[in-house]
């Protein structure tokens, strides 16, 4: 060890402390840097506890998801690409038929049949209906997400969808003998799950729009009550304007959606500008060939 009094001990006595000196600097140096990446590494496999996450660089025109470093067991696929947040609560309205409201002094509860859960939500499935309801399809695939995971996908899920039809009206409400646009998926291994149903029609004093519950497991999901979250998707407004301009039966939703924007909607008025961004559907296609849709779901764990 060089203490501060050895002096005086001649040329050769002092490079060699000098070329020691300088050695010992570079190793620190070295472990400094390697430290420091280390630090920055583990800072990297971070996430938030917030209402909005992130998957990708915001930087960047095309995010890509940043690897973790602590990863846990999760599916492969990414479930989003940019931000996610999580979805309000809204009304599931007078129409749920999950048990948690009477119509003509009955309690219907779609959520206790054995055959509720199914892809294609066309046809009726309760009684001794199987009417197809008729409309232009659309084949929407959900992904349900946890925001405070950055958008990890959630498997196992199940989201309960439900909407009026193209006239507008509710099965086993207003309809009593149909229980068609009603329907339960479970999620996937990538959060997904995929429904075929119609356009819903635009009936008076509301966006046009598809009721959804969420719950965290099938066995859970035998009343609205156990629901993790109740919300809406609000349809895009140009596919609106397409569909009931340019498809047969939608007449009386032309007239509705000309008195209705989403700022006046008592659903969606009050939402933020991301909220709603993410309780559109993003969709594509056409009135002859259907549509599909996509839209992510957000919730915190």
């Amino acid at each position: 060890m060089q203490h501060f009094d050895d002096h005086d001990l001649g040329l050769a006595h002092d490079l060699k402390a000098m070329e020691q000196l300088a050695s010992r600097r570079r190793a620190l140096g070295w472990f400094a840097s390697a430290s420091g990446a280390a630090l920055l590494a583990a800072c990297d496999g971070g996430s938030g506890s917030g209402t909005t996450a992130s998957t990708g660089s915001t930087g960047s025109a095309t995010p890509t998801p940043t690897p973790s470093a602590t990863a846990t067991p999760t599916p492969t696929a990414t479930a989003t690409s940019g931000t996610c947040v999580v979805d309000p609560t809204e009304t599931n309205g007078p129409y749920p038929a999950d048990g948690t409201n009477t119509s003509s002094g009955i309690t219907s509860n779609v959520l206790t049949a054995a055959n509720v859960v199914r892809s294609d939500i066309r046809s009726s499935f309760l009684g001794s209906s199987t009417a197809t309801a008729a409309g232009v399809q659309v084949v929407l695939t959900l992904t349900l997400v946890d925001v405070n995971a950055a958008c990890a996908p959630l498997a196992g899920y199940a989201i309960y969808i439900w909407h009026c039809d193209r006239d507008g009206k509710y099965s086993l409400y207003d309809l009593p003998a149909e229980s068609y646009l009603r329907g339960v998926g479970v999620t996937d291994s990538n959060g997904q799950v995929t429904f075929t149903t119609i356009f819903p029609g635009c009936y008076s004093g509301r966006w046009p729009h598809i009721h959804f519950e969420i719950f965290s497991s099938v066995a859970n999901a035998t009343g609205g009550r156990y629901a993790t979250l109740v919300s809406q998707l609000a349809m895009p407004s140009a596919a609106c304007s397409t569909v009931y301009n340019g498809a047969s039966g939608y007449t009386t939703s032309v007239r509705n959606f000309a008195s209705i924007s989403l700022n006046s909607d008592n659903v969606f008025g009050d939402n933020s500008s991301a909220q709603i961004a993410q309780q559109t559907p993003v969709m594509s296609g056409s009135v002859t060939a259907g549509y599909t849709a996509t839209a992510v779901i957000g919730i915190a764990r």
